[in-house]
């Protein structure tokens, strides 16, 4: 609060406030730099909060972070139940053990190469190396999710990348509740037994079950209140499972991924799924922003805090290698299952991207294993996802197009008769004006954004509904 002092500005209350505004206004300007140069809102958010933090300019004290240590638990949360959508059964069955083969390939490759460079080549402590180790498995969807949308891409190569993305993350969320539980017994001094491993496991198949019940819970909910209310229910019980996750320890991803699994495939509602995504972006913004506040900027160029090796250099190692676990891993699984060519080659480029889901864990990490560990993990995870937020989204671009996914052909994006009525060819020039006049037939007067349409819908619906009740009580 030494900054807010010494404008002569003592309440607690009031300095919280502040905060907020300073951390949500900083995001969103910091987003219109960003734009330009084509880089996602992630990488902004991360930079205020490394600007506004204690190395630069100070601007949000120490009591904001430390107070809002649910953060990362809501913002997983959100994440999660978006997540979720993707695993429709109608599209799993397609091609469901194909994507199970693809995902435990490059999950696996990944997990072990980071593992040995870090333990045999940098040395670095154990219980580091395994929660890193499990960290690389992690995909960031939403980047790669904006890129599918802004090119308009589809196709069998976009269905597989969609459902693999959403495994990995499952897969990350096991492996870290396993990784995490073991470091946690190896720091305490604790012998590691087969409990420590079968514990977190048996954890995570108990979160998977309360999610589904939380699923249909959520179902039966919402089909009595289906034209209004939805997002204060939906938020409802995503709060209360993760109020259930903090009291057993466990991260709330798992379970909130299943929660939009069993809502998605028992009522195809995918309006809610737009509602929440046009809903949630203050709150990631400032899940993103704290994580840039905690980001150590001076550990990240001294060496010591967790080895001899300087921060910097493990993240850029750990950058690297994930990238070729993750192409060569995602390469060799498609070979197996014999999957198309597109596939094999352009798969893993597009898995490149590592964000939310893997920042959000890293957070649950560093409070888990605290001290110089937490603070390192924490700060490796942050300082390499800026990197991948840099690549990923160019990377997953060009995967989509080298996949023939999308097209930047004006012959390719619409269909003209090639014929005149005569039968005859029509020219170059006549082909060109009738497909650059068919596009003109199709753009809408007035775009707007499929979840901002959701959102607005059910503010109006609300609107409706509250005026209908007042006036059936004789009350405005």
């Amino acid at each position: 609060m030494d900054i807010y002092r010494s404008i002569g500005i003592d309440s607690q209350v009031a300095v919280i406030i502040l905060s907020l505004s300073v951390m949500l206004l900083g995001g969103y300007l910091m987003t219109r730099v960003t734009k330009p140069l084509g880089l996602p809102n992630v990488t902004a958010y991360i930079v205020v909060g490394v600007l506004f933090g204690p190395y630069v300019l100070n601007l949000v004290p120490d009591e904001i972070v430390s107070g809002s240590a649910f953060l990362p638990d809501i913002a997983l949360a959100f994440i999660a139940f978006s997540t979720g959508e993707f695993f429709k059964l109608s599209a799993l069955r397609k091609n469901g053990s194909k994507v199970v083969a693809i995902t435990l390939s490059e999950a696996l490759l990944v997990a072990v190469l980071v593992f040995v460079v870090t333990f045999f080549i940098l040395r670095l402590e154990t219980v580091l190396c395994i929660v890193l180790a499990a960290l690389s498995t992690s995909t960031a969807p939403a980047s790669t999710m904006m890129t599918i949308r802004q090119t308009r891409a589809k196709g069998d190569f976009v269905d597989t990348l969609l459902q693999v993305m959403a495994l990995d993350n499952m897969v990350a969320i096991v492996a870290f509740s396993v990784a995490i539980s073991v470091a946690a017994a190896s720091l305490s001094g604790e012998k590691i037994r087969l409990m420590s491993i079968l514990i977190p496991f048996l954890k995570n198949v108990a979160v998977i079950a309360i999610g589904a019940g939380f699923g249909f819970v959520l179902k039966w909910m919402i089909g009595k209140h289906s034209t209004d209310n939805r997002l204060i229910i939906a938020i409802a019980v995503l709060f209360s499972f993760c109020g259930i996750c903090a009291l057993i320890d466990i991260s709330p991803l798992l379970g909130c991924m299943v929660i939009g699994m069993v809502y998605i495939n028992t009522t195809d509602d995918e309006r809610l799924f737009a509602q929440l995504n046009y809903f949630s972006p203050p709150l990631l913004l400032l899940f993103f922003v704290r994580s840039g506040l905690s980001f150590d900027l001076k550990a990240l160029v001294s060496s010591g805090s967790v080895g001899s090796v300087p921060l910097f250099t493990i993240s850029i190692l750990y950058f690297t290698v994930r990238i070729i676990g993750k192409y060569f891993g995602a390469f060799g699984g498609s070979t197996f299952v014999h999957m198309s060519r597109d596939v094999r080659h352009y798969l893993g480029l597009a898995l490149i991207p590592q964000a939310g889901v893997a920042i959000g864990l890293a957070a649950l990490g560093a409070r888990t294993l605290g001290g110089e560990t937490g603070r390192a993990l924490e700060t490796i995870i942050l300082s390499s996802s800026i990197l991948y937020e840099f690549i990923g989204p160019a990377c997953a671009k060009k995967a989509l197009q080298l996949s023939h996914s999308y097209s930047d052909r004006l012959e390719d994006l619409v269909e003209v008769e090639t014929l005149d009525e005569a039968g005859k060819p029509k020219s170059s020039l006549e082909l060109l004006i009738e497909r650059i006049e068919k596009i003109q037939e199709e753009i809408p007067e007035h775009v707007i954004d499929p979840n901002e349409q959701a959102y607005t819908e059910a503010a109006e619906n609300y609107r409706l509904n509250t005026g209908m009740m007042r006036r059936g009580t004789g009350r405005w």
